[in-house]
């Protein structure tokens, strides 16, 4: 089956303190974003990916290739996003013109998912039409109900939840006519709301996001290990 990777990068560098937008910047001298788009194409180089920006940074984009050379010889589409992550991905679903197929959807500024991780998400999306990467959850958790009560949780049966998350084409595209809700915080949720059952896939705990500042140092040591 063809397979695609719909790769959202709509953040800003708000969080960062920074102007720039956070898939824009630099770990080990190359933009995040651009160590992602290198994890994808070292899986596969027939993978067809789908890149979702930003209107307002599609030039900025536009200088990056050019930057870049040697990452962009392979055929990227490229996309407007919408106003939230859920847009993004409609948006980026909308280029597939074919009903059939898998397709993969994760953050832009997750640049370290092993080559491994995306390979089991597209073989068991193939077997089970979804497949969400996932690790355990390592420090304690409590649900909080008001200010002055909450309650432990048993963390042995709590995943944290990770991107990449891959489908079969026709299911998410399925999950996808139905209209934005606050609770959709995932192409999982948005799935499992259309009533898709949601098998989930051993991650990575250096699969981070890079959101904060710390998130930076924590990506260079990784770099630096790897």
């Amino acid at each position: 089956m063809k397979q695609y990777a719909i790769l959202v990068a709509g953040g800003s560098g708000s969080r960062m303190g920074v102007a720039l937008p956070k898939q824009f910047l630099s770990v080990a001298d190359k933009p995040i974003l651009v160590h992602t788009l290198e994890r994808f194409l070292a899986y596969s180089a027939d993978l067809q990916i789908i890149l979702c920006l930003p209107a307002d940074q599609l030039a900025y984009w536009q200088e990056l290739k050019q930057a870049y050379p040697l990452a962009f010889t392979h055929p990227i589409i490229e996309t407007p996003g919408g106003a939230s992550r859920f847009q993004s991905v409609r948006n980026g679903l909308q280029c597939i013109q074919e009903s059939e197929g898998l397709v993969a959807v994760h953050d832009g500024v997750r640049p370290f998912v092993p080559v491994e991780v995306i390979a089991e998400s597209f073989r068991t999306a193939a077997q089970q039409g979804t497949a969400v990467v996932s690790v355990p959850a390592k420090d304690s958790i409590r649900l909080v109900h008001s200010e002055t009560e909450n309650q432990a949780l048993d963390r042995s049966r709590l995943r944290l939840v990770q991107t990449p998350q891959t489908f079969q084409v026709a299911v998410l595209k399925k999950a996808f006519e139905q209209s934005e809700s606050p609770l959709f915080t995932d192409d999982a949720s948005v799935a499992e709301a259309a009533g898709f059952p949601i098998f989930l896939v051993e991650g990575s705990y250096e699969n981070i996001k890079i959101t904060t500042p710390e998130d930076l140092w924590m990506a260079e040591a990784i770099l630096q290990r790897s």
